[in-house]
């Protein structure tokens, strides 16, 4: 389903779940999920630093294995993380168990208590379980960078066009998503720097 902008339906029927932030300033809530990932996450970060824009990042543990100096180097930052699960397993087709092994095998990889579900999906008994040790972030604007049949142009649209205050807006600084987000991320963030929004961390 095809939702840049998460209905209220939703945010009403998971309270206990984060939609997007309270905030008296102008503001938004920027995250990057999937990575990290050579050359696109380092990209990302450069972008970020012309604008003086901070934002999440919610790692795959594998990927933290594999690329270490990037994870340390968005640390260094001053970007936050959060925990993407270890291997970006789908909770609806995981038994409990592994899902929540998984998760923790990315908690050994380095810490956080911010945790996002991968494709946003929870089944209904772990959401309980895994508040026990973690905020869960969802979002309230998803650019929809990762799909390849859409425009950059649409995902400049799909967050401009939805995004109010406080929102958490979602992009990916991976492979797939990599063609959408060049194109797209500086002119969001341009757009953004330009309307007097700040570009904050969770």
């Amino acid at each position: 389903m095809y939702l840049p902008k998460t209905p209220e339906i939703a945010k009403k029927l998971f309270p206990k779940l984060t939609w997007q932030q309270d905030s008296e300033d102008k503001a938004v809530y920027l995250t990057f999920d999937d990575g990290p990932t050579p050359a696109i996450t380092e990209w990302v970060l450069n972008q970020l630093e012309q604008y003086n824009a901070k934002a999440t990042f919610f790692c795959l543990g594998k990927n933290v294995v594999r690329y270490p100096a990037i994870f340390e180097e968005l640390l260094r930052s001053g970007h936050s993380v959060g925990n993407h699960t270890f291997n970006h397993l789908n909770c609806w087709e995981t038994p409990k168990e592994r899902f929540l092994n998984d998760i923790e095998s990315c908690e050994k990889v380095f810490h956080s208590k911010l945790f996002r579900p991968p494709y946003g999906k929870l089944k209904p008994g772990l959401r309980s379980k895994i508040l026990e040790k973690y905020q869960i972030i969802m979002w309230d604007v998803m650019s929809y960078d990762f799909d390849q049949n859409l425009s950059p142009k649409k995902c400049v649209d799909n967050v401009l066009n939805n995004l109010s205050n406080g929102s958490i807006i979602v992009f990916h600084d991976s492979l797939k998503a990599s063609n959408n987000l060049k194109h797209s991320l500086p002119i969001v963030l341009r757009s953004l720097a330009a309307a007097g929004i700040q570009m904050n961390a969770l």
